[in-house]
């Protein structure tokens, strides 16, 4: 198999990006391709790489920004007619820019995703999908959670037309016109969504080698098997492949993220390896670009990644600077479009010495003579408004920045990542919290931390200043929330312009912040139940839970009984949500998570002066099997508590020793893990407290729903937890009263 060893390029830098904005032309073996690229300033570029430097074929511009670019043409031929989404309105362009298609399709909501196969067009807004064919509106869908990405499994294989939405509760849904066929559970939230082995967009199924002359040659547009296989990306950076079959769908793989790397925001197929299979590229939001090869195993096998500084919301193989070697383009959040190309970008000259090509020369120089011009110009604007802004008249103009921001919830480690992107370089980030929350360490984070003092009792919880280094235009800060505390994160950003100006984005922490939504629910747990019941609506209890649970839509799902499932990412506890209109029930194996409910409930009743009859089931059991869950990690943070005291003595010990044979095993690995127990230690800050805090609660919550008031008794707890024994606890629990 061919060693990858590909270097980056970088050809231009347009405005800021939409997922799914860039596209390579159809091309010919031999022949470099073209890139077509939109904006969120509306314009839409078609550009050709000549010599290192991109020549603009063709631009179109459009009054709203563009949020999606695809190719069309007719089913099984190529595909080189571009087609764009602005609003609400799909524009269409031939390959020499000629604009044959203007058409308005009248939707209440912008057009986030769409996907063209022949003459059909699905289009999709944030809860509602169409279908178009000929600009003729055939087929409608409601969707019952917000709606990420669309496409339509390939006509040339597939009889009937069969689209399939990639939906933020975790589910696939595929449809056959418009009723839904069946839903497809992922294990996190899609964001994109691909055909496995489509490479209709390149023109071409790829390029591999002759094995007896070594010559490139193209081989066969393939789909996979029977053109159902459909990769999948996640916004917890999961990506996998599933099969849609008629009636039921066929999970191939999934690669898990061990690494924790950002969330997938493009997919791809290409035979980057020449090895005569296409390979799987993949871009994140954290700037990661990866490619797997599939060898003999069953599931992909990394080969190679490289790092870029902003979120890559596209990525495409191909070949746009020089026939015969291959790149990939990419994409950013700021506008950068730039290739991971195969091209050498040296020549060795002797045994020990390289030196640049001509065509690179000529390109550093002409790069040299532009930064000139630019910073002459900078100066002579950056002296005009200093004059300007002297005199008595003059007005202070503010200039506008995007903020490209998301708070999610992480699974593994049960913590909100918060990462803020600019197209400038960001100066400082100010956080401020009326609720008690914990930062996290974070390994990509180079920025400089400072906390300043607060006063609780005045609702600030928390401030600290991240001070970031020159250039920085993605920062990830990581958040640990209590549940039953609940208020709002603020982070006010300030770019590095002038005059300085700050955006304020508010992020809100949920009474129950560490559940995410799941498709399964055990009813063989010991559960706990709340009943209540009213004169509220469903859409009225519908924003009440969804006050107190993430990851729920902002619209009141249709019919007459919604029901959701939560997972807690800390424990492992289920919850149940069943609610109507005058009705609600909970069900949870953890009797905290009903208190917490049964308490925000009621208070945002009363604050509507509606009357709530509360009766609940409180099984005893369910006491024991929580702890029984607490159990294991509350052993381990013990554990790592002690190793990590006893490493300052161990080292003074070390240094007076020469022989440490006579130490324990034990505490022989304490001292060869030191350093990493240390740094796993200073990562989970008031680890231990925390779940000392969990344990407390549950006492508490446990004889509140007996009408006892066990406050006074919380210090004999804490001196059981001293002493940690899981039987004694359970007996304690059993005892007290």
């Amino acid at each position: 198999m061919m060693e990858l060893n590909l270097s980056r390029v970088d050809y231009l830098q347009v405005g800021v990006t939409s997922q799914k904005s860039t596209k390579l032309f159809p091309g010919a073996v031999g022949k470099t391709q073209r890139i077509v690229v939109g904006d969120q300033d509306g314009l839409l570029q078609c550009l050709q790489m000549k010599k290192g430097d991109a020549q603009v074929i063709f631009k179109a511009v459009s009054p709203k920004g563009i949020t999606r670019v695809e190719l069309g043409g007719p089913v099984g031929g190529a595909r080189e007619r571009v087609f764009l989404s602005t609003g609400s309105e799909i524009k269409g362009f031939t390959k020499k820019g000629k604009n044959f298609l203007s058409f308005d399709t009248n939707l209440s909501e912008p057009i986030q995703s769409m996907f063209v196969e022949g003459a059909d067009l699905f289009t999709c807004g944030n809860y509602v999908y169409n279908h178009y064919k000929d600009c003729k509106d055939t087929n409608y869908f409601l969707s019952a959670d917000k709606i990420s990405d669309v496409l339509c499994l390939p006509m040339e294989k597939n009889d009937d037309i069969t689209p399939v939405l990639a939906c933020q509760d975790r589910v696939l849904r595929v449809l056959q016109d418009a009723e839904l066929l069946y839903e497809v559970e992922v294990p996190g939230p899609p964001v994109v969504l691909q055909l496995y082995g489509k490479e209709a967009d390149h023109g071409y199924g790829g390029i591999c080698y002759n094995e007896e002359n070594r010559l490139k040659v193209p081989f066969p547009i393939c789909y996979g098997e029977e053109g159902n296989e459909i990769l999948y990306g996640t916004s917890d950076g999961r990506v996998g492949l599933v099969q849609i079959g008629r009636f039921a769908p066929s999970h191939r793989w999934e690669l898990p993220n061990e690494k924790r790397n950002g969330g997938v925001l493009s997919l791809d197929n290409f035979d980057i390896t020449a090895d005569g299979v296409l390979d799987l590229i993949v871009g994140r939001d954290d700037g990661l670009v990866e490619i797997y090869s599939y060898d003999e195993a069953e599931e992909p096998v990394q080969r190679f990644n490289h790092t870029l500084s902003e979120s890559v919301t596209s990525v495409q193989g191909g070949c746009v600077a020089t026939p015969g070697y291959d790149e990939i383009v990419c994409t950013t959040y700021a506008g950068w479009v730039s290739t991971l190309t195969s091209e050498p970008l040296i020549k060795e000259r002797g045994p020990d010495t390289f030196s640049l090509t001509a065509e690179g020369k000529d390109k550093i120089v002409g790069l040299r003579q532009e930064l000139d011009n630019l910073q002459v110009k900078v100066s002579s604007e950056r002296e005009k408004y200093q004059q300007s802004a002297g005199s008595k008249t003059a007005i202070s103009a503010v200039s506008g920045f995007n903020i490209n921001d998301k708070f999610v919830l992480n699974r593994e480690d049960a913590s909100y990542t918060l990462s803020l992107e600019l197209q400038l370089p960001i100066d400082n980030v100010l956080l401020q919290s009326d609720v008690p929350i914990d930062l996290l360490d974070v390994e990509k984070n180079s920025a400089v931390v400072s906390y300043s003092a607060c006063n609780p009792e005045e609702g600030n919880y928390l401030l600290a200043t991240y001070r970031c280094q020159a250039n920085t235009t993605r920062l990830e800060l990581k958040i640990r929330s209590i549940e039953g505390q609940y208020g709002t994160l603020q982070a006010y950003v300030t770019p590095r312009v002038q005059p300085k100006t700050c955006q304020v984005k508010q992020y809100n922490i949920k009474p129950l912040s560490l559940h995410q939504r799941t498709h399964v629910f055990d009813d063989n747990r010991p559960l706990n139940t709340v009943k209540l019941t009213g004169q509220f609506s469903l859409a009225e209890m519908h924003s009440w839970v969804s006050f107190c649970l993430p990851e729920l839509p902002e619209r009141t799902p249709p019919g007459e009984t919604i029901t959701f499932h939560f997972m807690s990412t800390f424990l492992d506890t289920l919850l149940e949500c069943v609610y109507s209109k005058g009705e609600a029930v909970f069900r949870s194996d953890n009797i905290s998570t009903i208190s917490i409910l049964k308490d925000v409930l009621t208070k945002e009743a009363t604050k509507k002066k509606i009357r709530l009859d509360i009766s609940y089931d409180i099984n005893d059991e369910s006491i024991a099997y929580t702890l029984n869950l607490i159990h294991p990690r509350l052993e381990y943070q013990l554990l790592l508590a002690k190793k990590v005291q006893l490493i300052d003595a161990l080292k003074e010990l070390q240094v007076h020793e020469e022989d440490l044979t006579f130490m324990s095993p034990e505490y022989r690995q304490i001292l060869e893990e030191a350093d990493a127990l240390q740094a796993e230690f200073k990562r989970q800050p008031c680890h231990l407290e925390r779940l000392y805090g969990m344990i407390t609660d549950l006492y508490i919550d446990k004889f509140k729903f007996k009408g006892v008031n066990v406050k006074g008794k919380v210090p004999a707890l804490l001196e059981v937890l001293d002493n940690y024994d899981l039987q004694t606890l359970v007996e304690f629990f059993n005892t007290s009263a």
